[in-house]
């Protein structure tokens, strides 16, 4: 037990001082690398993954092949991009260069399970290529690009689009996270932060099929993701001048943190890199939190988009608008349901026993389902009250635009939600079995990540009516007159 305990240690430390190496090097580059070109590199890196990780799920060798083809041109498209529309502000190369970087996380899982002397020269090979690849695309489409007129007005402030970079990296996160309980696979791999003995960088591509597929490659992303929230708070750090906006975005990569000791945590029950499973406890109740505060995360990285955004830093003053704390109000009452929603609908779709025999249906949580299906009556109604006031002042006030946005984003995401979740419960209900059909894992998975876009429309609409509505002021009272209310 003392040599376990100790080996634990040396693997844990080995591994924060291998970590604290890579975010050494971001926190370099977010020093020295100008925030678009950084923006536009990550915003490549996940594109890749994205197409990589279709390619990789089974999709047919045509397909598969058009998807790896589509993974390495994304360069090229970086390179397009950094030229057209920031090409005073960032550099195609430069952007290229910062992908090829961030993809050197997975040049350990290409030659990982090869005999030592080979596998650092394969490592050496890999990464030199990637960089020069990734460098060299990049620097062709930056080449095509500059054929044709800048367009720089085209993109946000640069610190608010590498926080929509990293919503989108954590929205991917979600998705795979989704799948992996969608596929009841989310103890296939058995041990954290190791994979089957192997470092968690170094665990081969070869030996990642089926659960095992989506589980591990739910924790790379995972690492990318965590990747994204460091490099977005030293940004934050060097370039933003609002101390609570540099905050945020720490607590943002704390959040993150912790989000990921709650994935490993619950594999394994406590911090332990052995694979017996008598000294594994894995948790539901772990699992539960991890679902609703990864959403929570998604959400905080995107409030970071939207106050360091180009609309909020133009407002100077908040409209004085009759009914500004009922909007208020509403919204914030409207985003507290729909974390009580999310905490039901999580705990139902834990809780619930999936069958082991054909013909046999899943045991259901009944309280847990009841209670999402019926709240979900009172959500939709806080949902819809809330979007048509924001509406209302969105549409008579040319400065509250972003209300009206909000609002309608809310108004069609949650008409996807239930449409999703009337397809998901039925498929719930009919399967009979251990395999999962496949329209059960894609409702399933779509409904949940739909009902993180809806939590984050609805948190955009909550902040942006604090940010651009001020509560009624009355006049003061002259002699012989009455109070008269002022709005814009």
């Amino acid at each position: 037990m003392q040599t376990d305990f100790m080996n634990t240690g040396v693997a844990f430390l080995a591994g924060i001082t291998v970590i604290a190496g890579i975010l050494s090097l971001f926190a370099l580059l977010a020093g020295r690398v100008r925030p678009h070109t950084l923006a536009i590199g990550f915003a490549g890196v996940a594109l890749q993954w994205a197409l990589a990780y279709i390619a990789m799920i089974g999709v047919g060798l045509w397909l598969g092949e058009l998807l790896f083809a589509c993974m390495v041109l994304v360069p090229v498209a970086v390179g397009v991009c950094a030229a057209r529309f920031a090409r005073s502000q960032a550099s195609a190369l430069g952007a290229g260069l910062v992908g090829g970087v961030v993809n050197l996380l997975i040049v350990g899982s290409v030659v990982g399970g090869k005999d030592a002397n080979a596998a650092v020269v394969e490592a050496i090979v890999w990464s030199v290529g990637l960089l020069v690849a990734s460098g060299a695309l990049a620097a062709i489409g930056g080449h095509i690009a500059r054929r044709f007129p800048a367009h720089e007005h085209k993109l946000p402030p640069p610190i608010s689009l590498f926080a929509m970079v990293a919503a989108s990296t954590i929205f991917l996160l979600l998705v795979t996270g989704g799948l992996v309980t969608g596929l009841e696979a989310g103890l296939t791999v058995p041990d954290w932060p190791n994979s089957f003995g192997h470092n968690m960088l170094l665990y081969p591509i070869s030996q990642m099929k089926g659960g095992v597929y989506y589980e591990h490659a739910h924790r790379l992303f995972g690492m990318l993701v965590g990747l994204n929230a460091f490099t977005l708070a030293a940004l934050c750090w060097r370039h933003e001048t609002r101390a609570w906006v540099r905050w945020l975005a720490t607590a943002a990569l704390l959040m993150v943190c912790v989000q990921g000791l709650m994935g490993g945590l619950r594999v394994t029950g406590n911090l332990t890199l052995s694979q017996d499973p008598s000294l594994l406890q894995p948790s539901t109740a772990i699992a539960i939190v991890h679902g609703i505060f990864g959403q929570i995360v998604f959400a905080t990285v995107a409030v970071i988009a939207a106050v360091t955004s180009g609309a909020w830093l133009a407002q100077t003053q908040p409209m004085l608008v009759r009914g500004a704390v009922a909007t208020r109000t509403i919204t914030l009452i409207a985003f507290l349901a729909l974390l009580l929603q999310l905490f039901l609908g999580a705990c139902y779709r834990h809780l619930q026993i999936p069958p082991t025999e054909v013909g046999k249906s899943i045991t259901h949580p009944t309280w847990a389902m009841h209670g999402h299906l019926g709240f979900s009556i009172v959500a939709l109604l806080l949902i819809i009250l809330a979007a048509s006031r924001l509406a209302a002042i969105g549409r008579v006030n040319a400065q509250a635009k972003p209300l009206a946005r909000a609002a309608t984003c809310m108004v069609l995401i949650v008409a996807i939600q239930v449409a999703l979740g009337l397809v998901a419960y039925a498929a719930v209900l009919m399967r009979r079995g251990p395999d999962v059909p496949l329209w059960e894992l894609l409702s399933t998975t779509a409904h949940q990540s739909t009902g993180a876009l809806l939590l984050t429309a609805t948190v955009q609409g909550a902040i942006w009516s604090r940010r651009l509505l001020s509560p009624t002021q009355v006049r003061p009272i002259r002699p012989g007159a009455t109070a008269t209310a002022v709005s814009a």
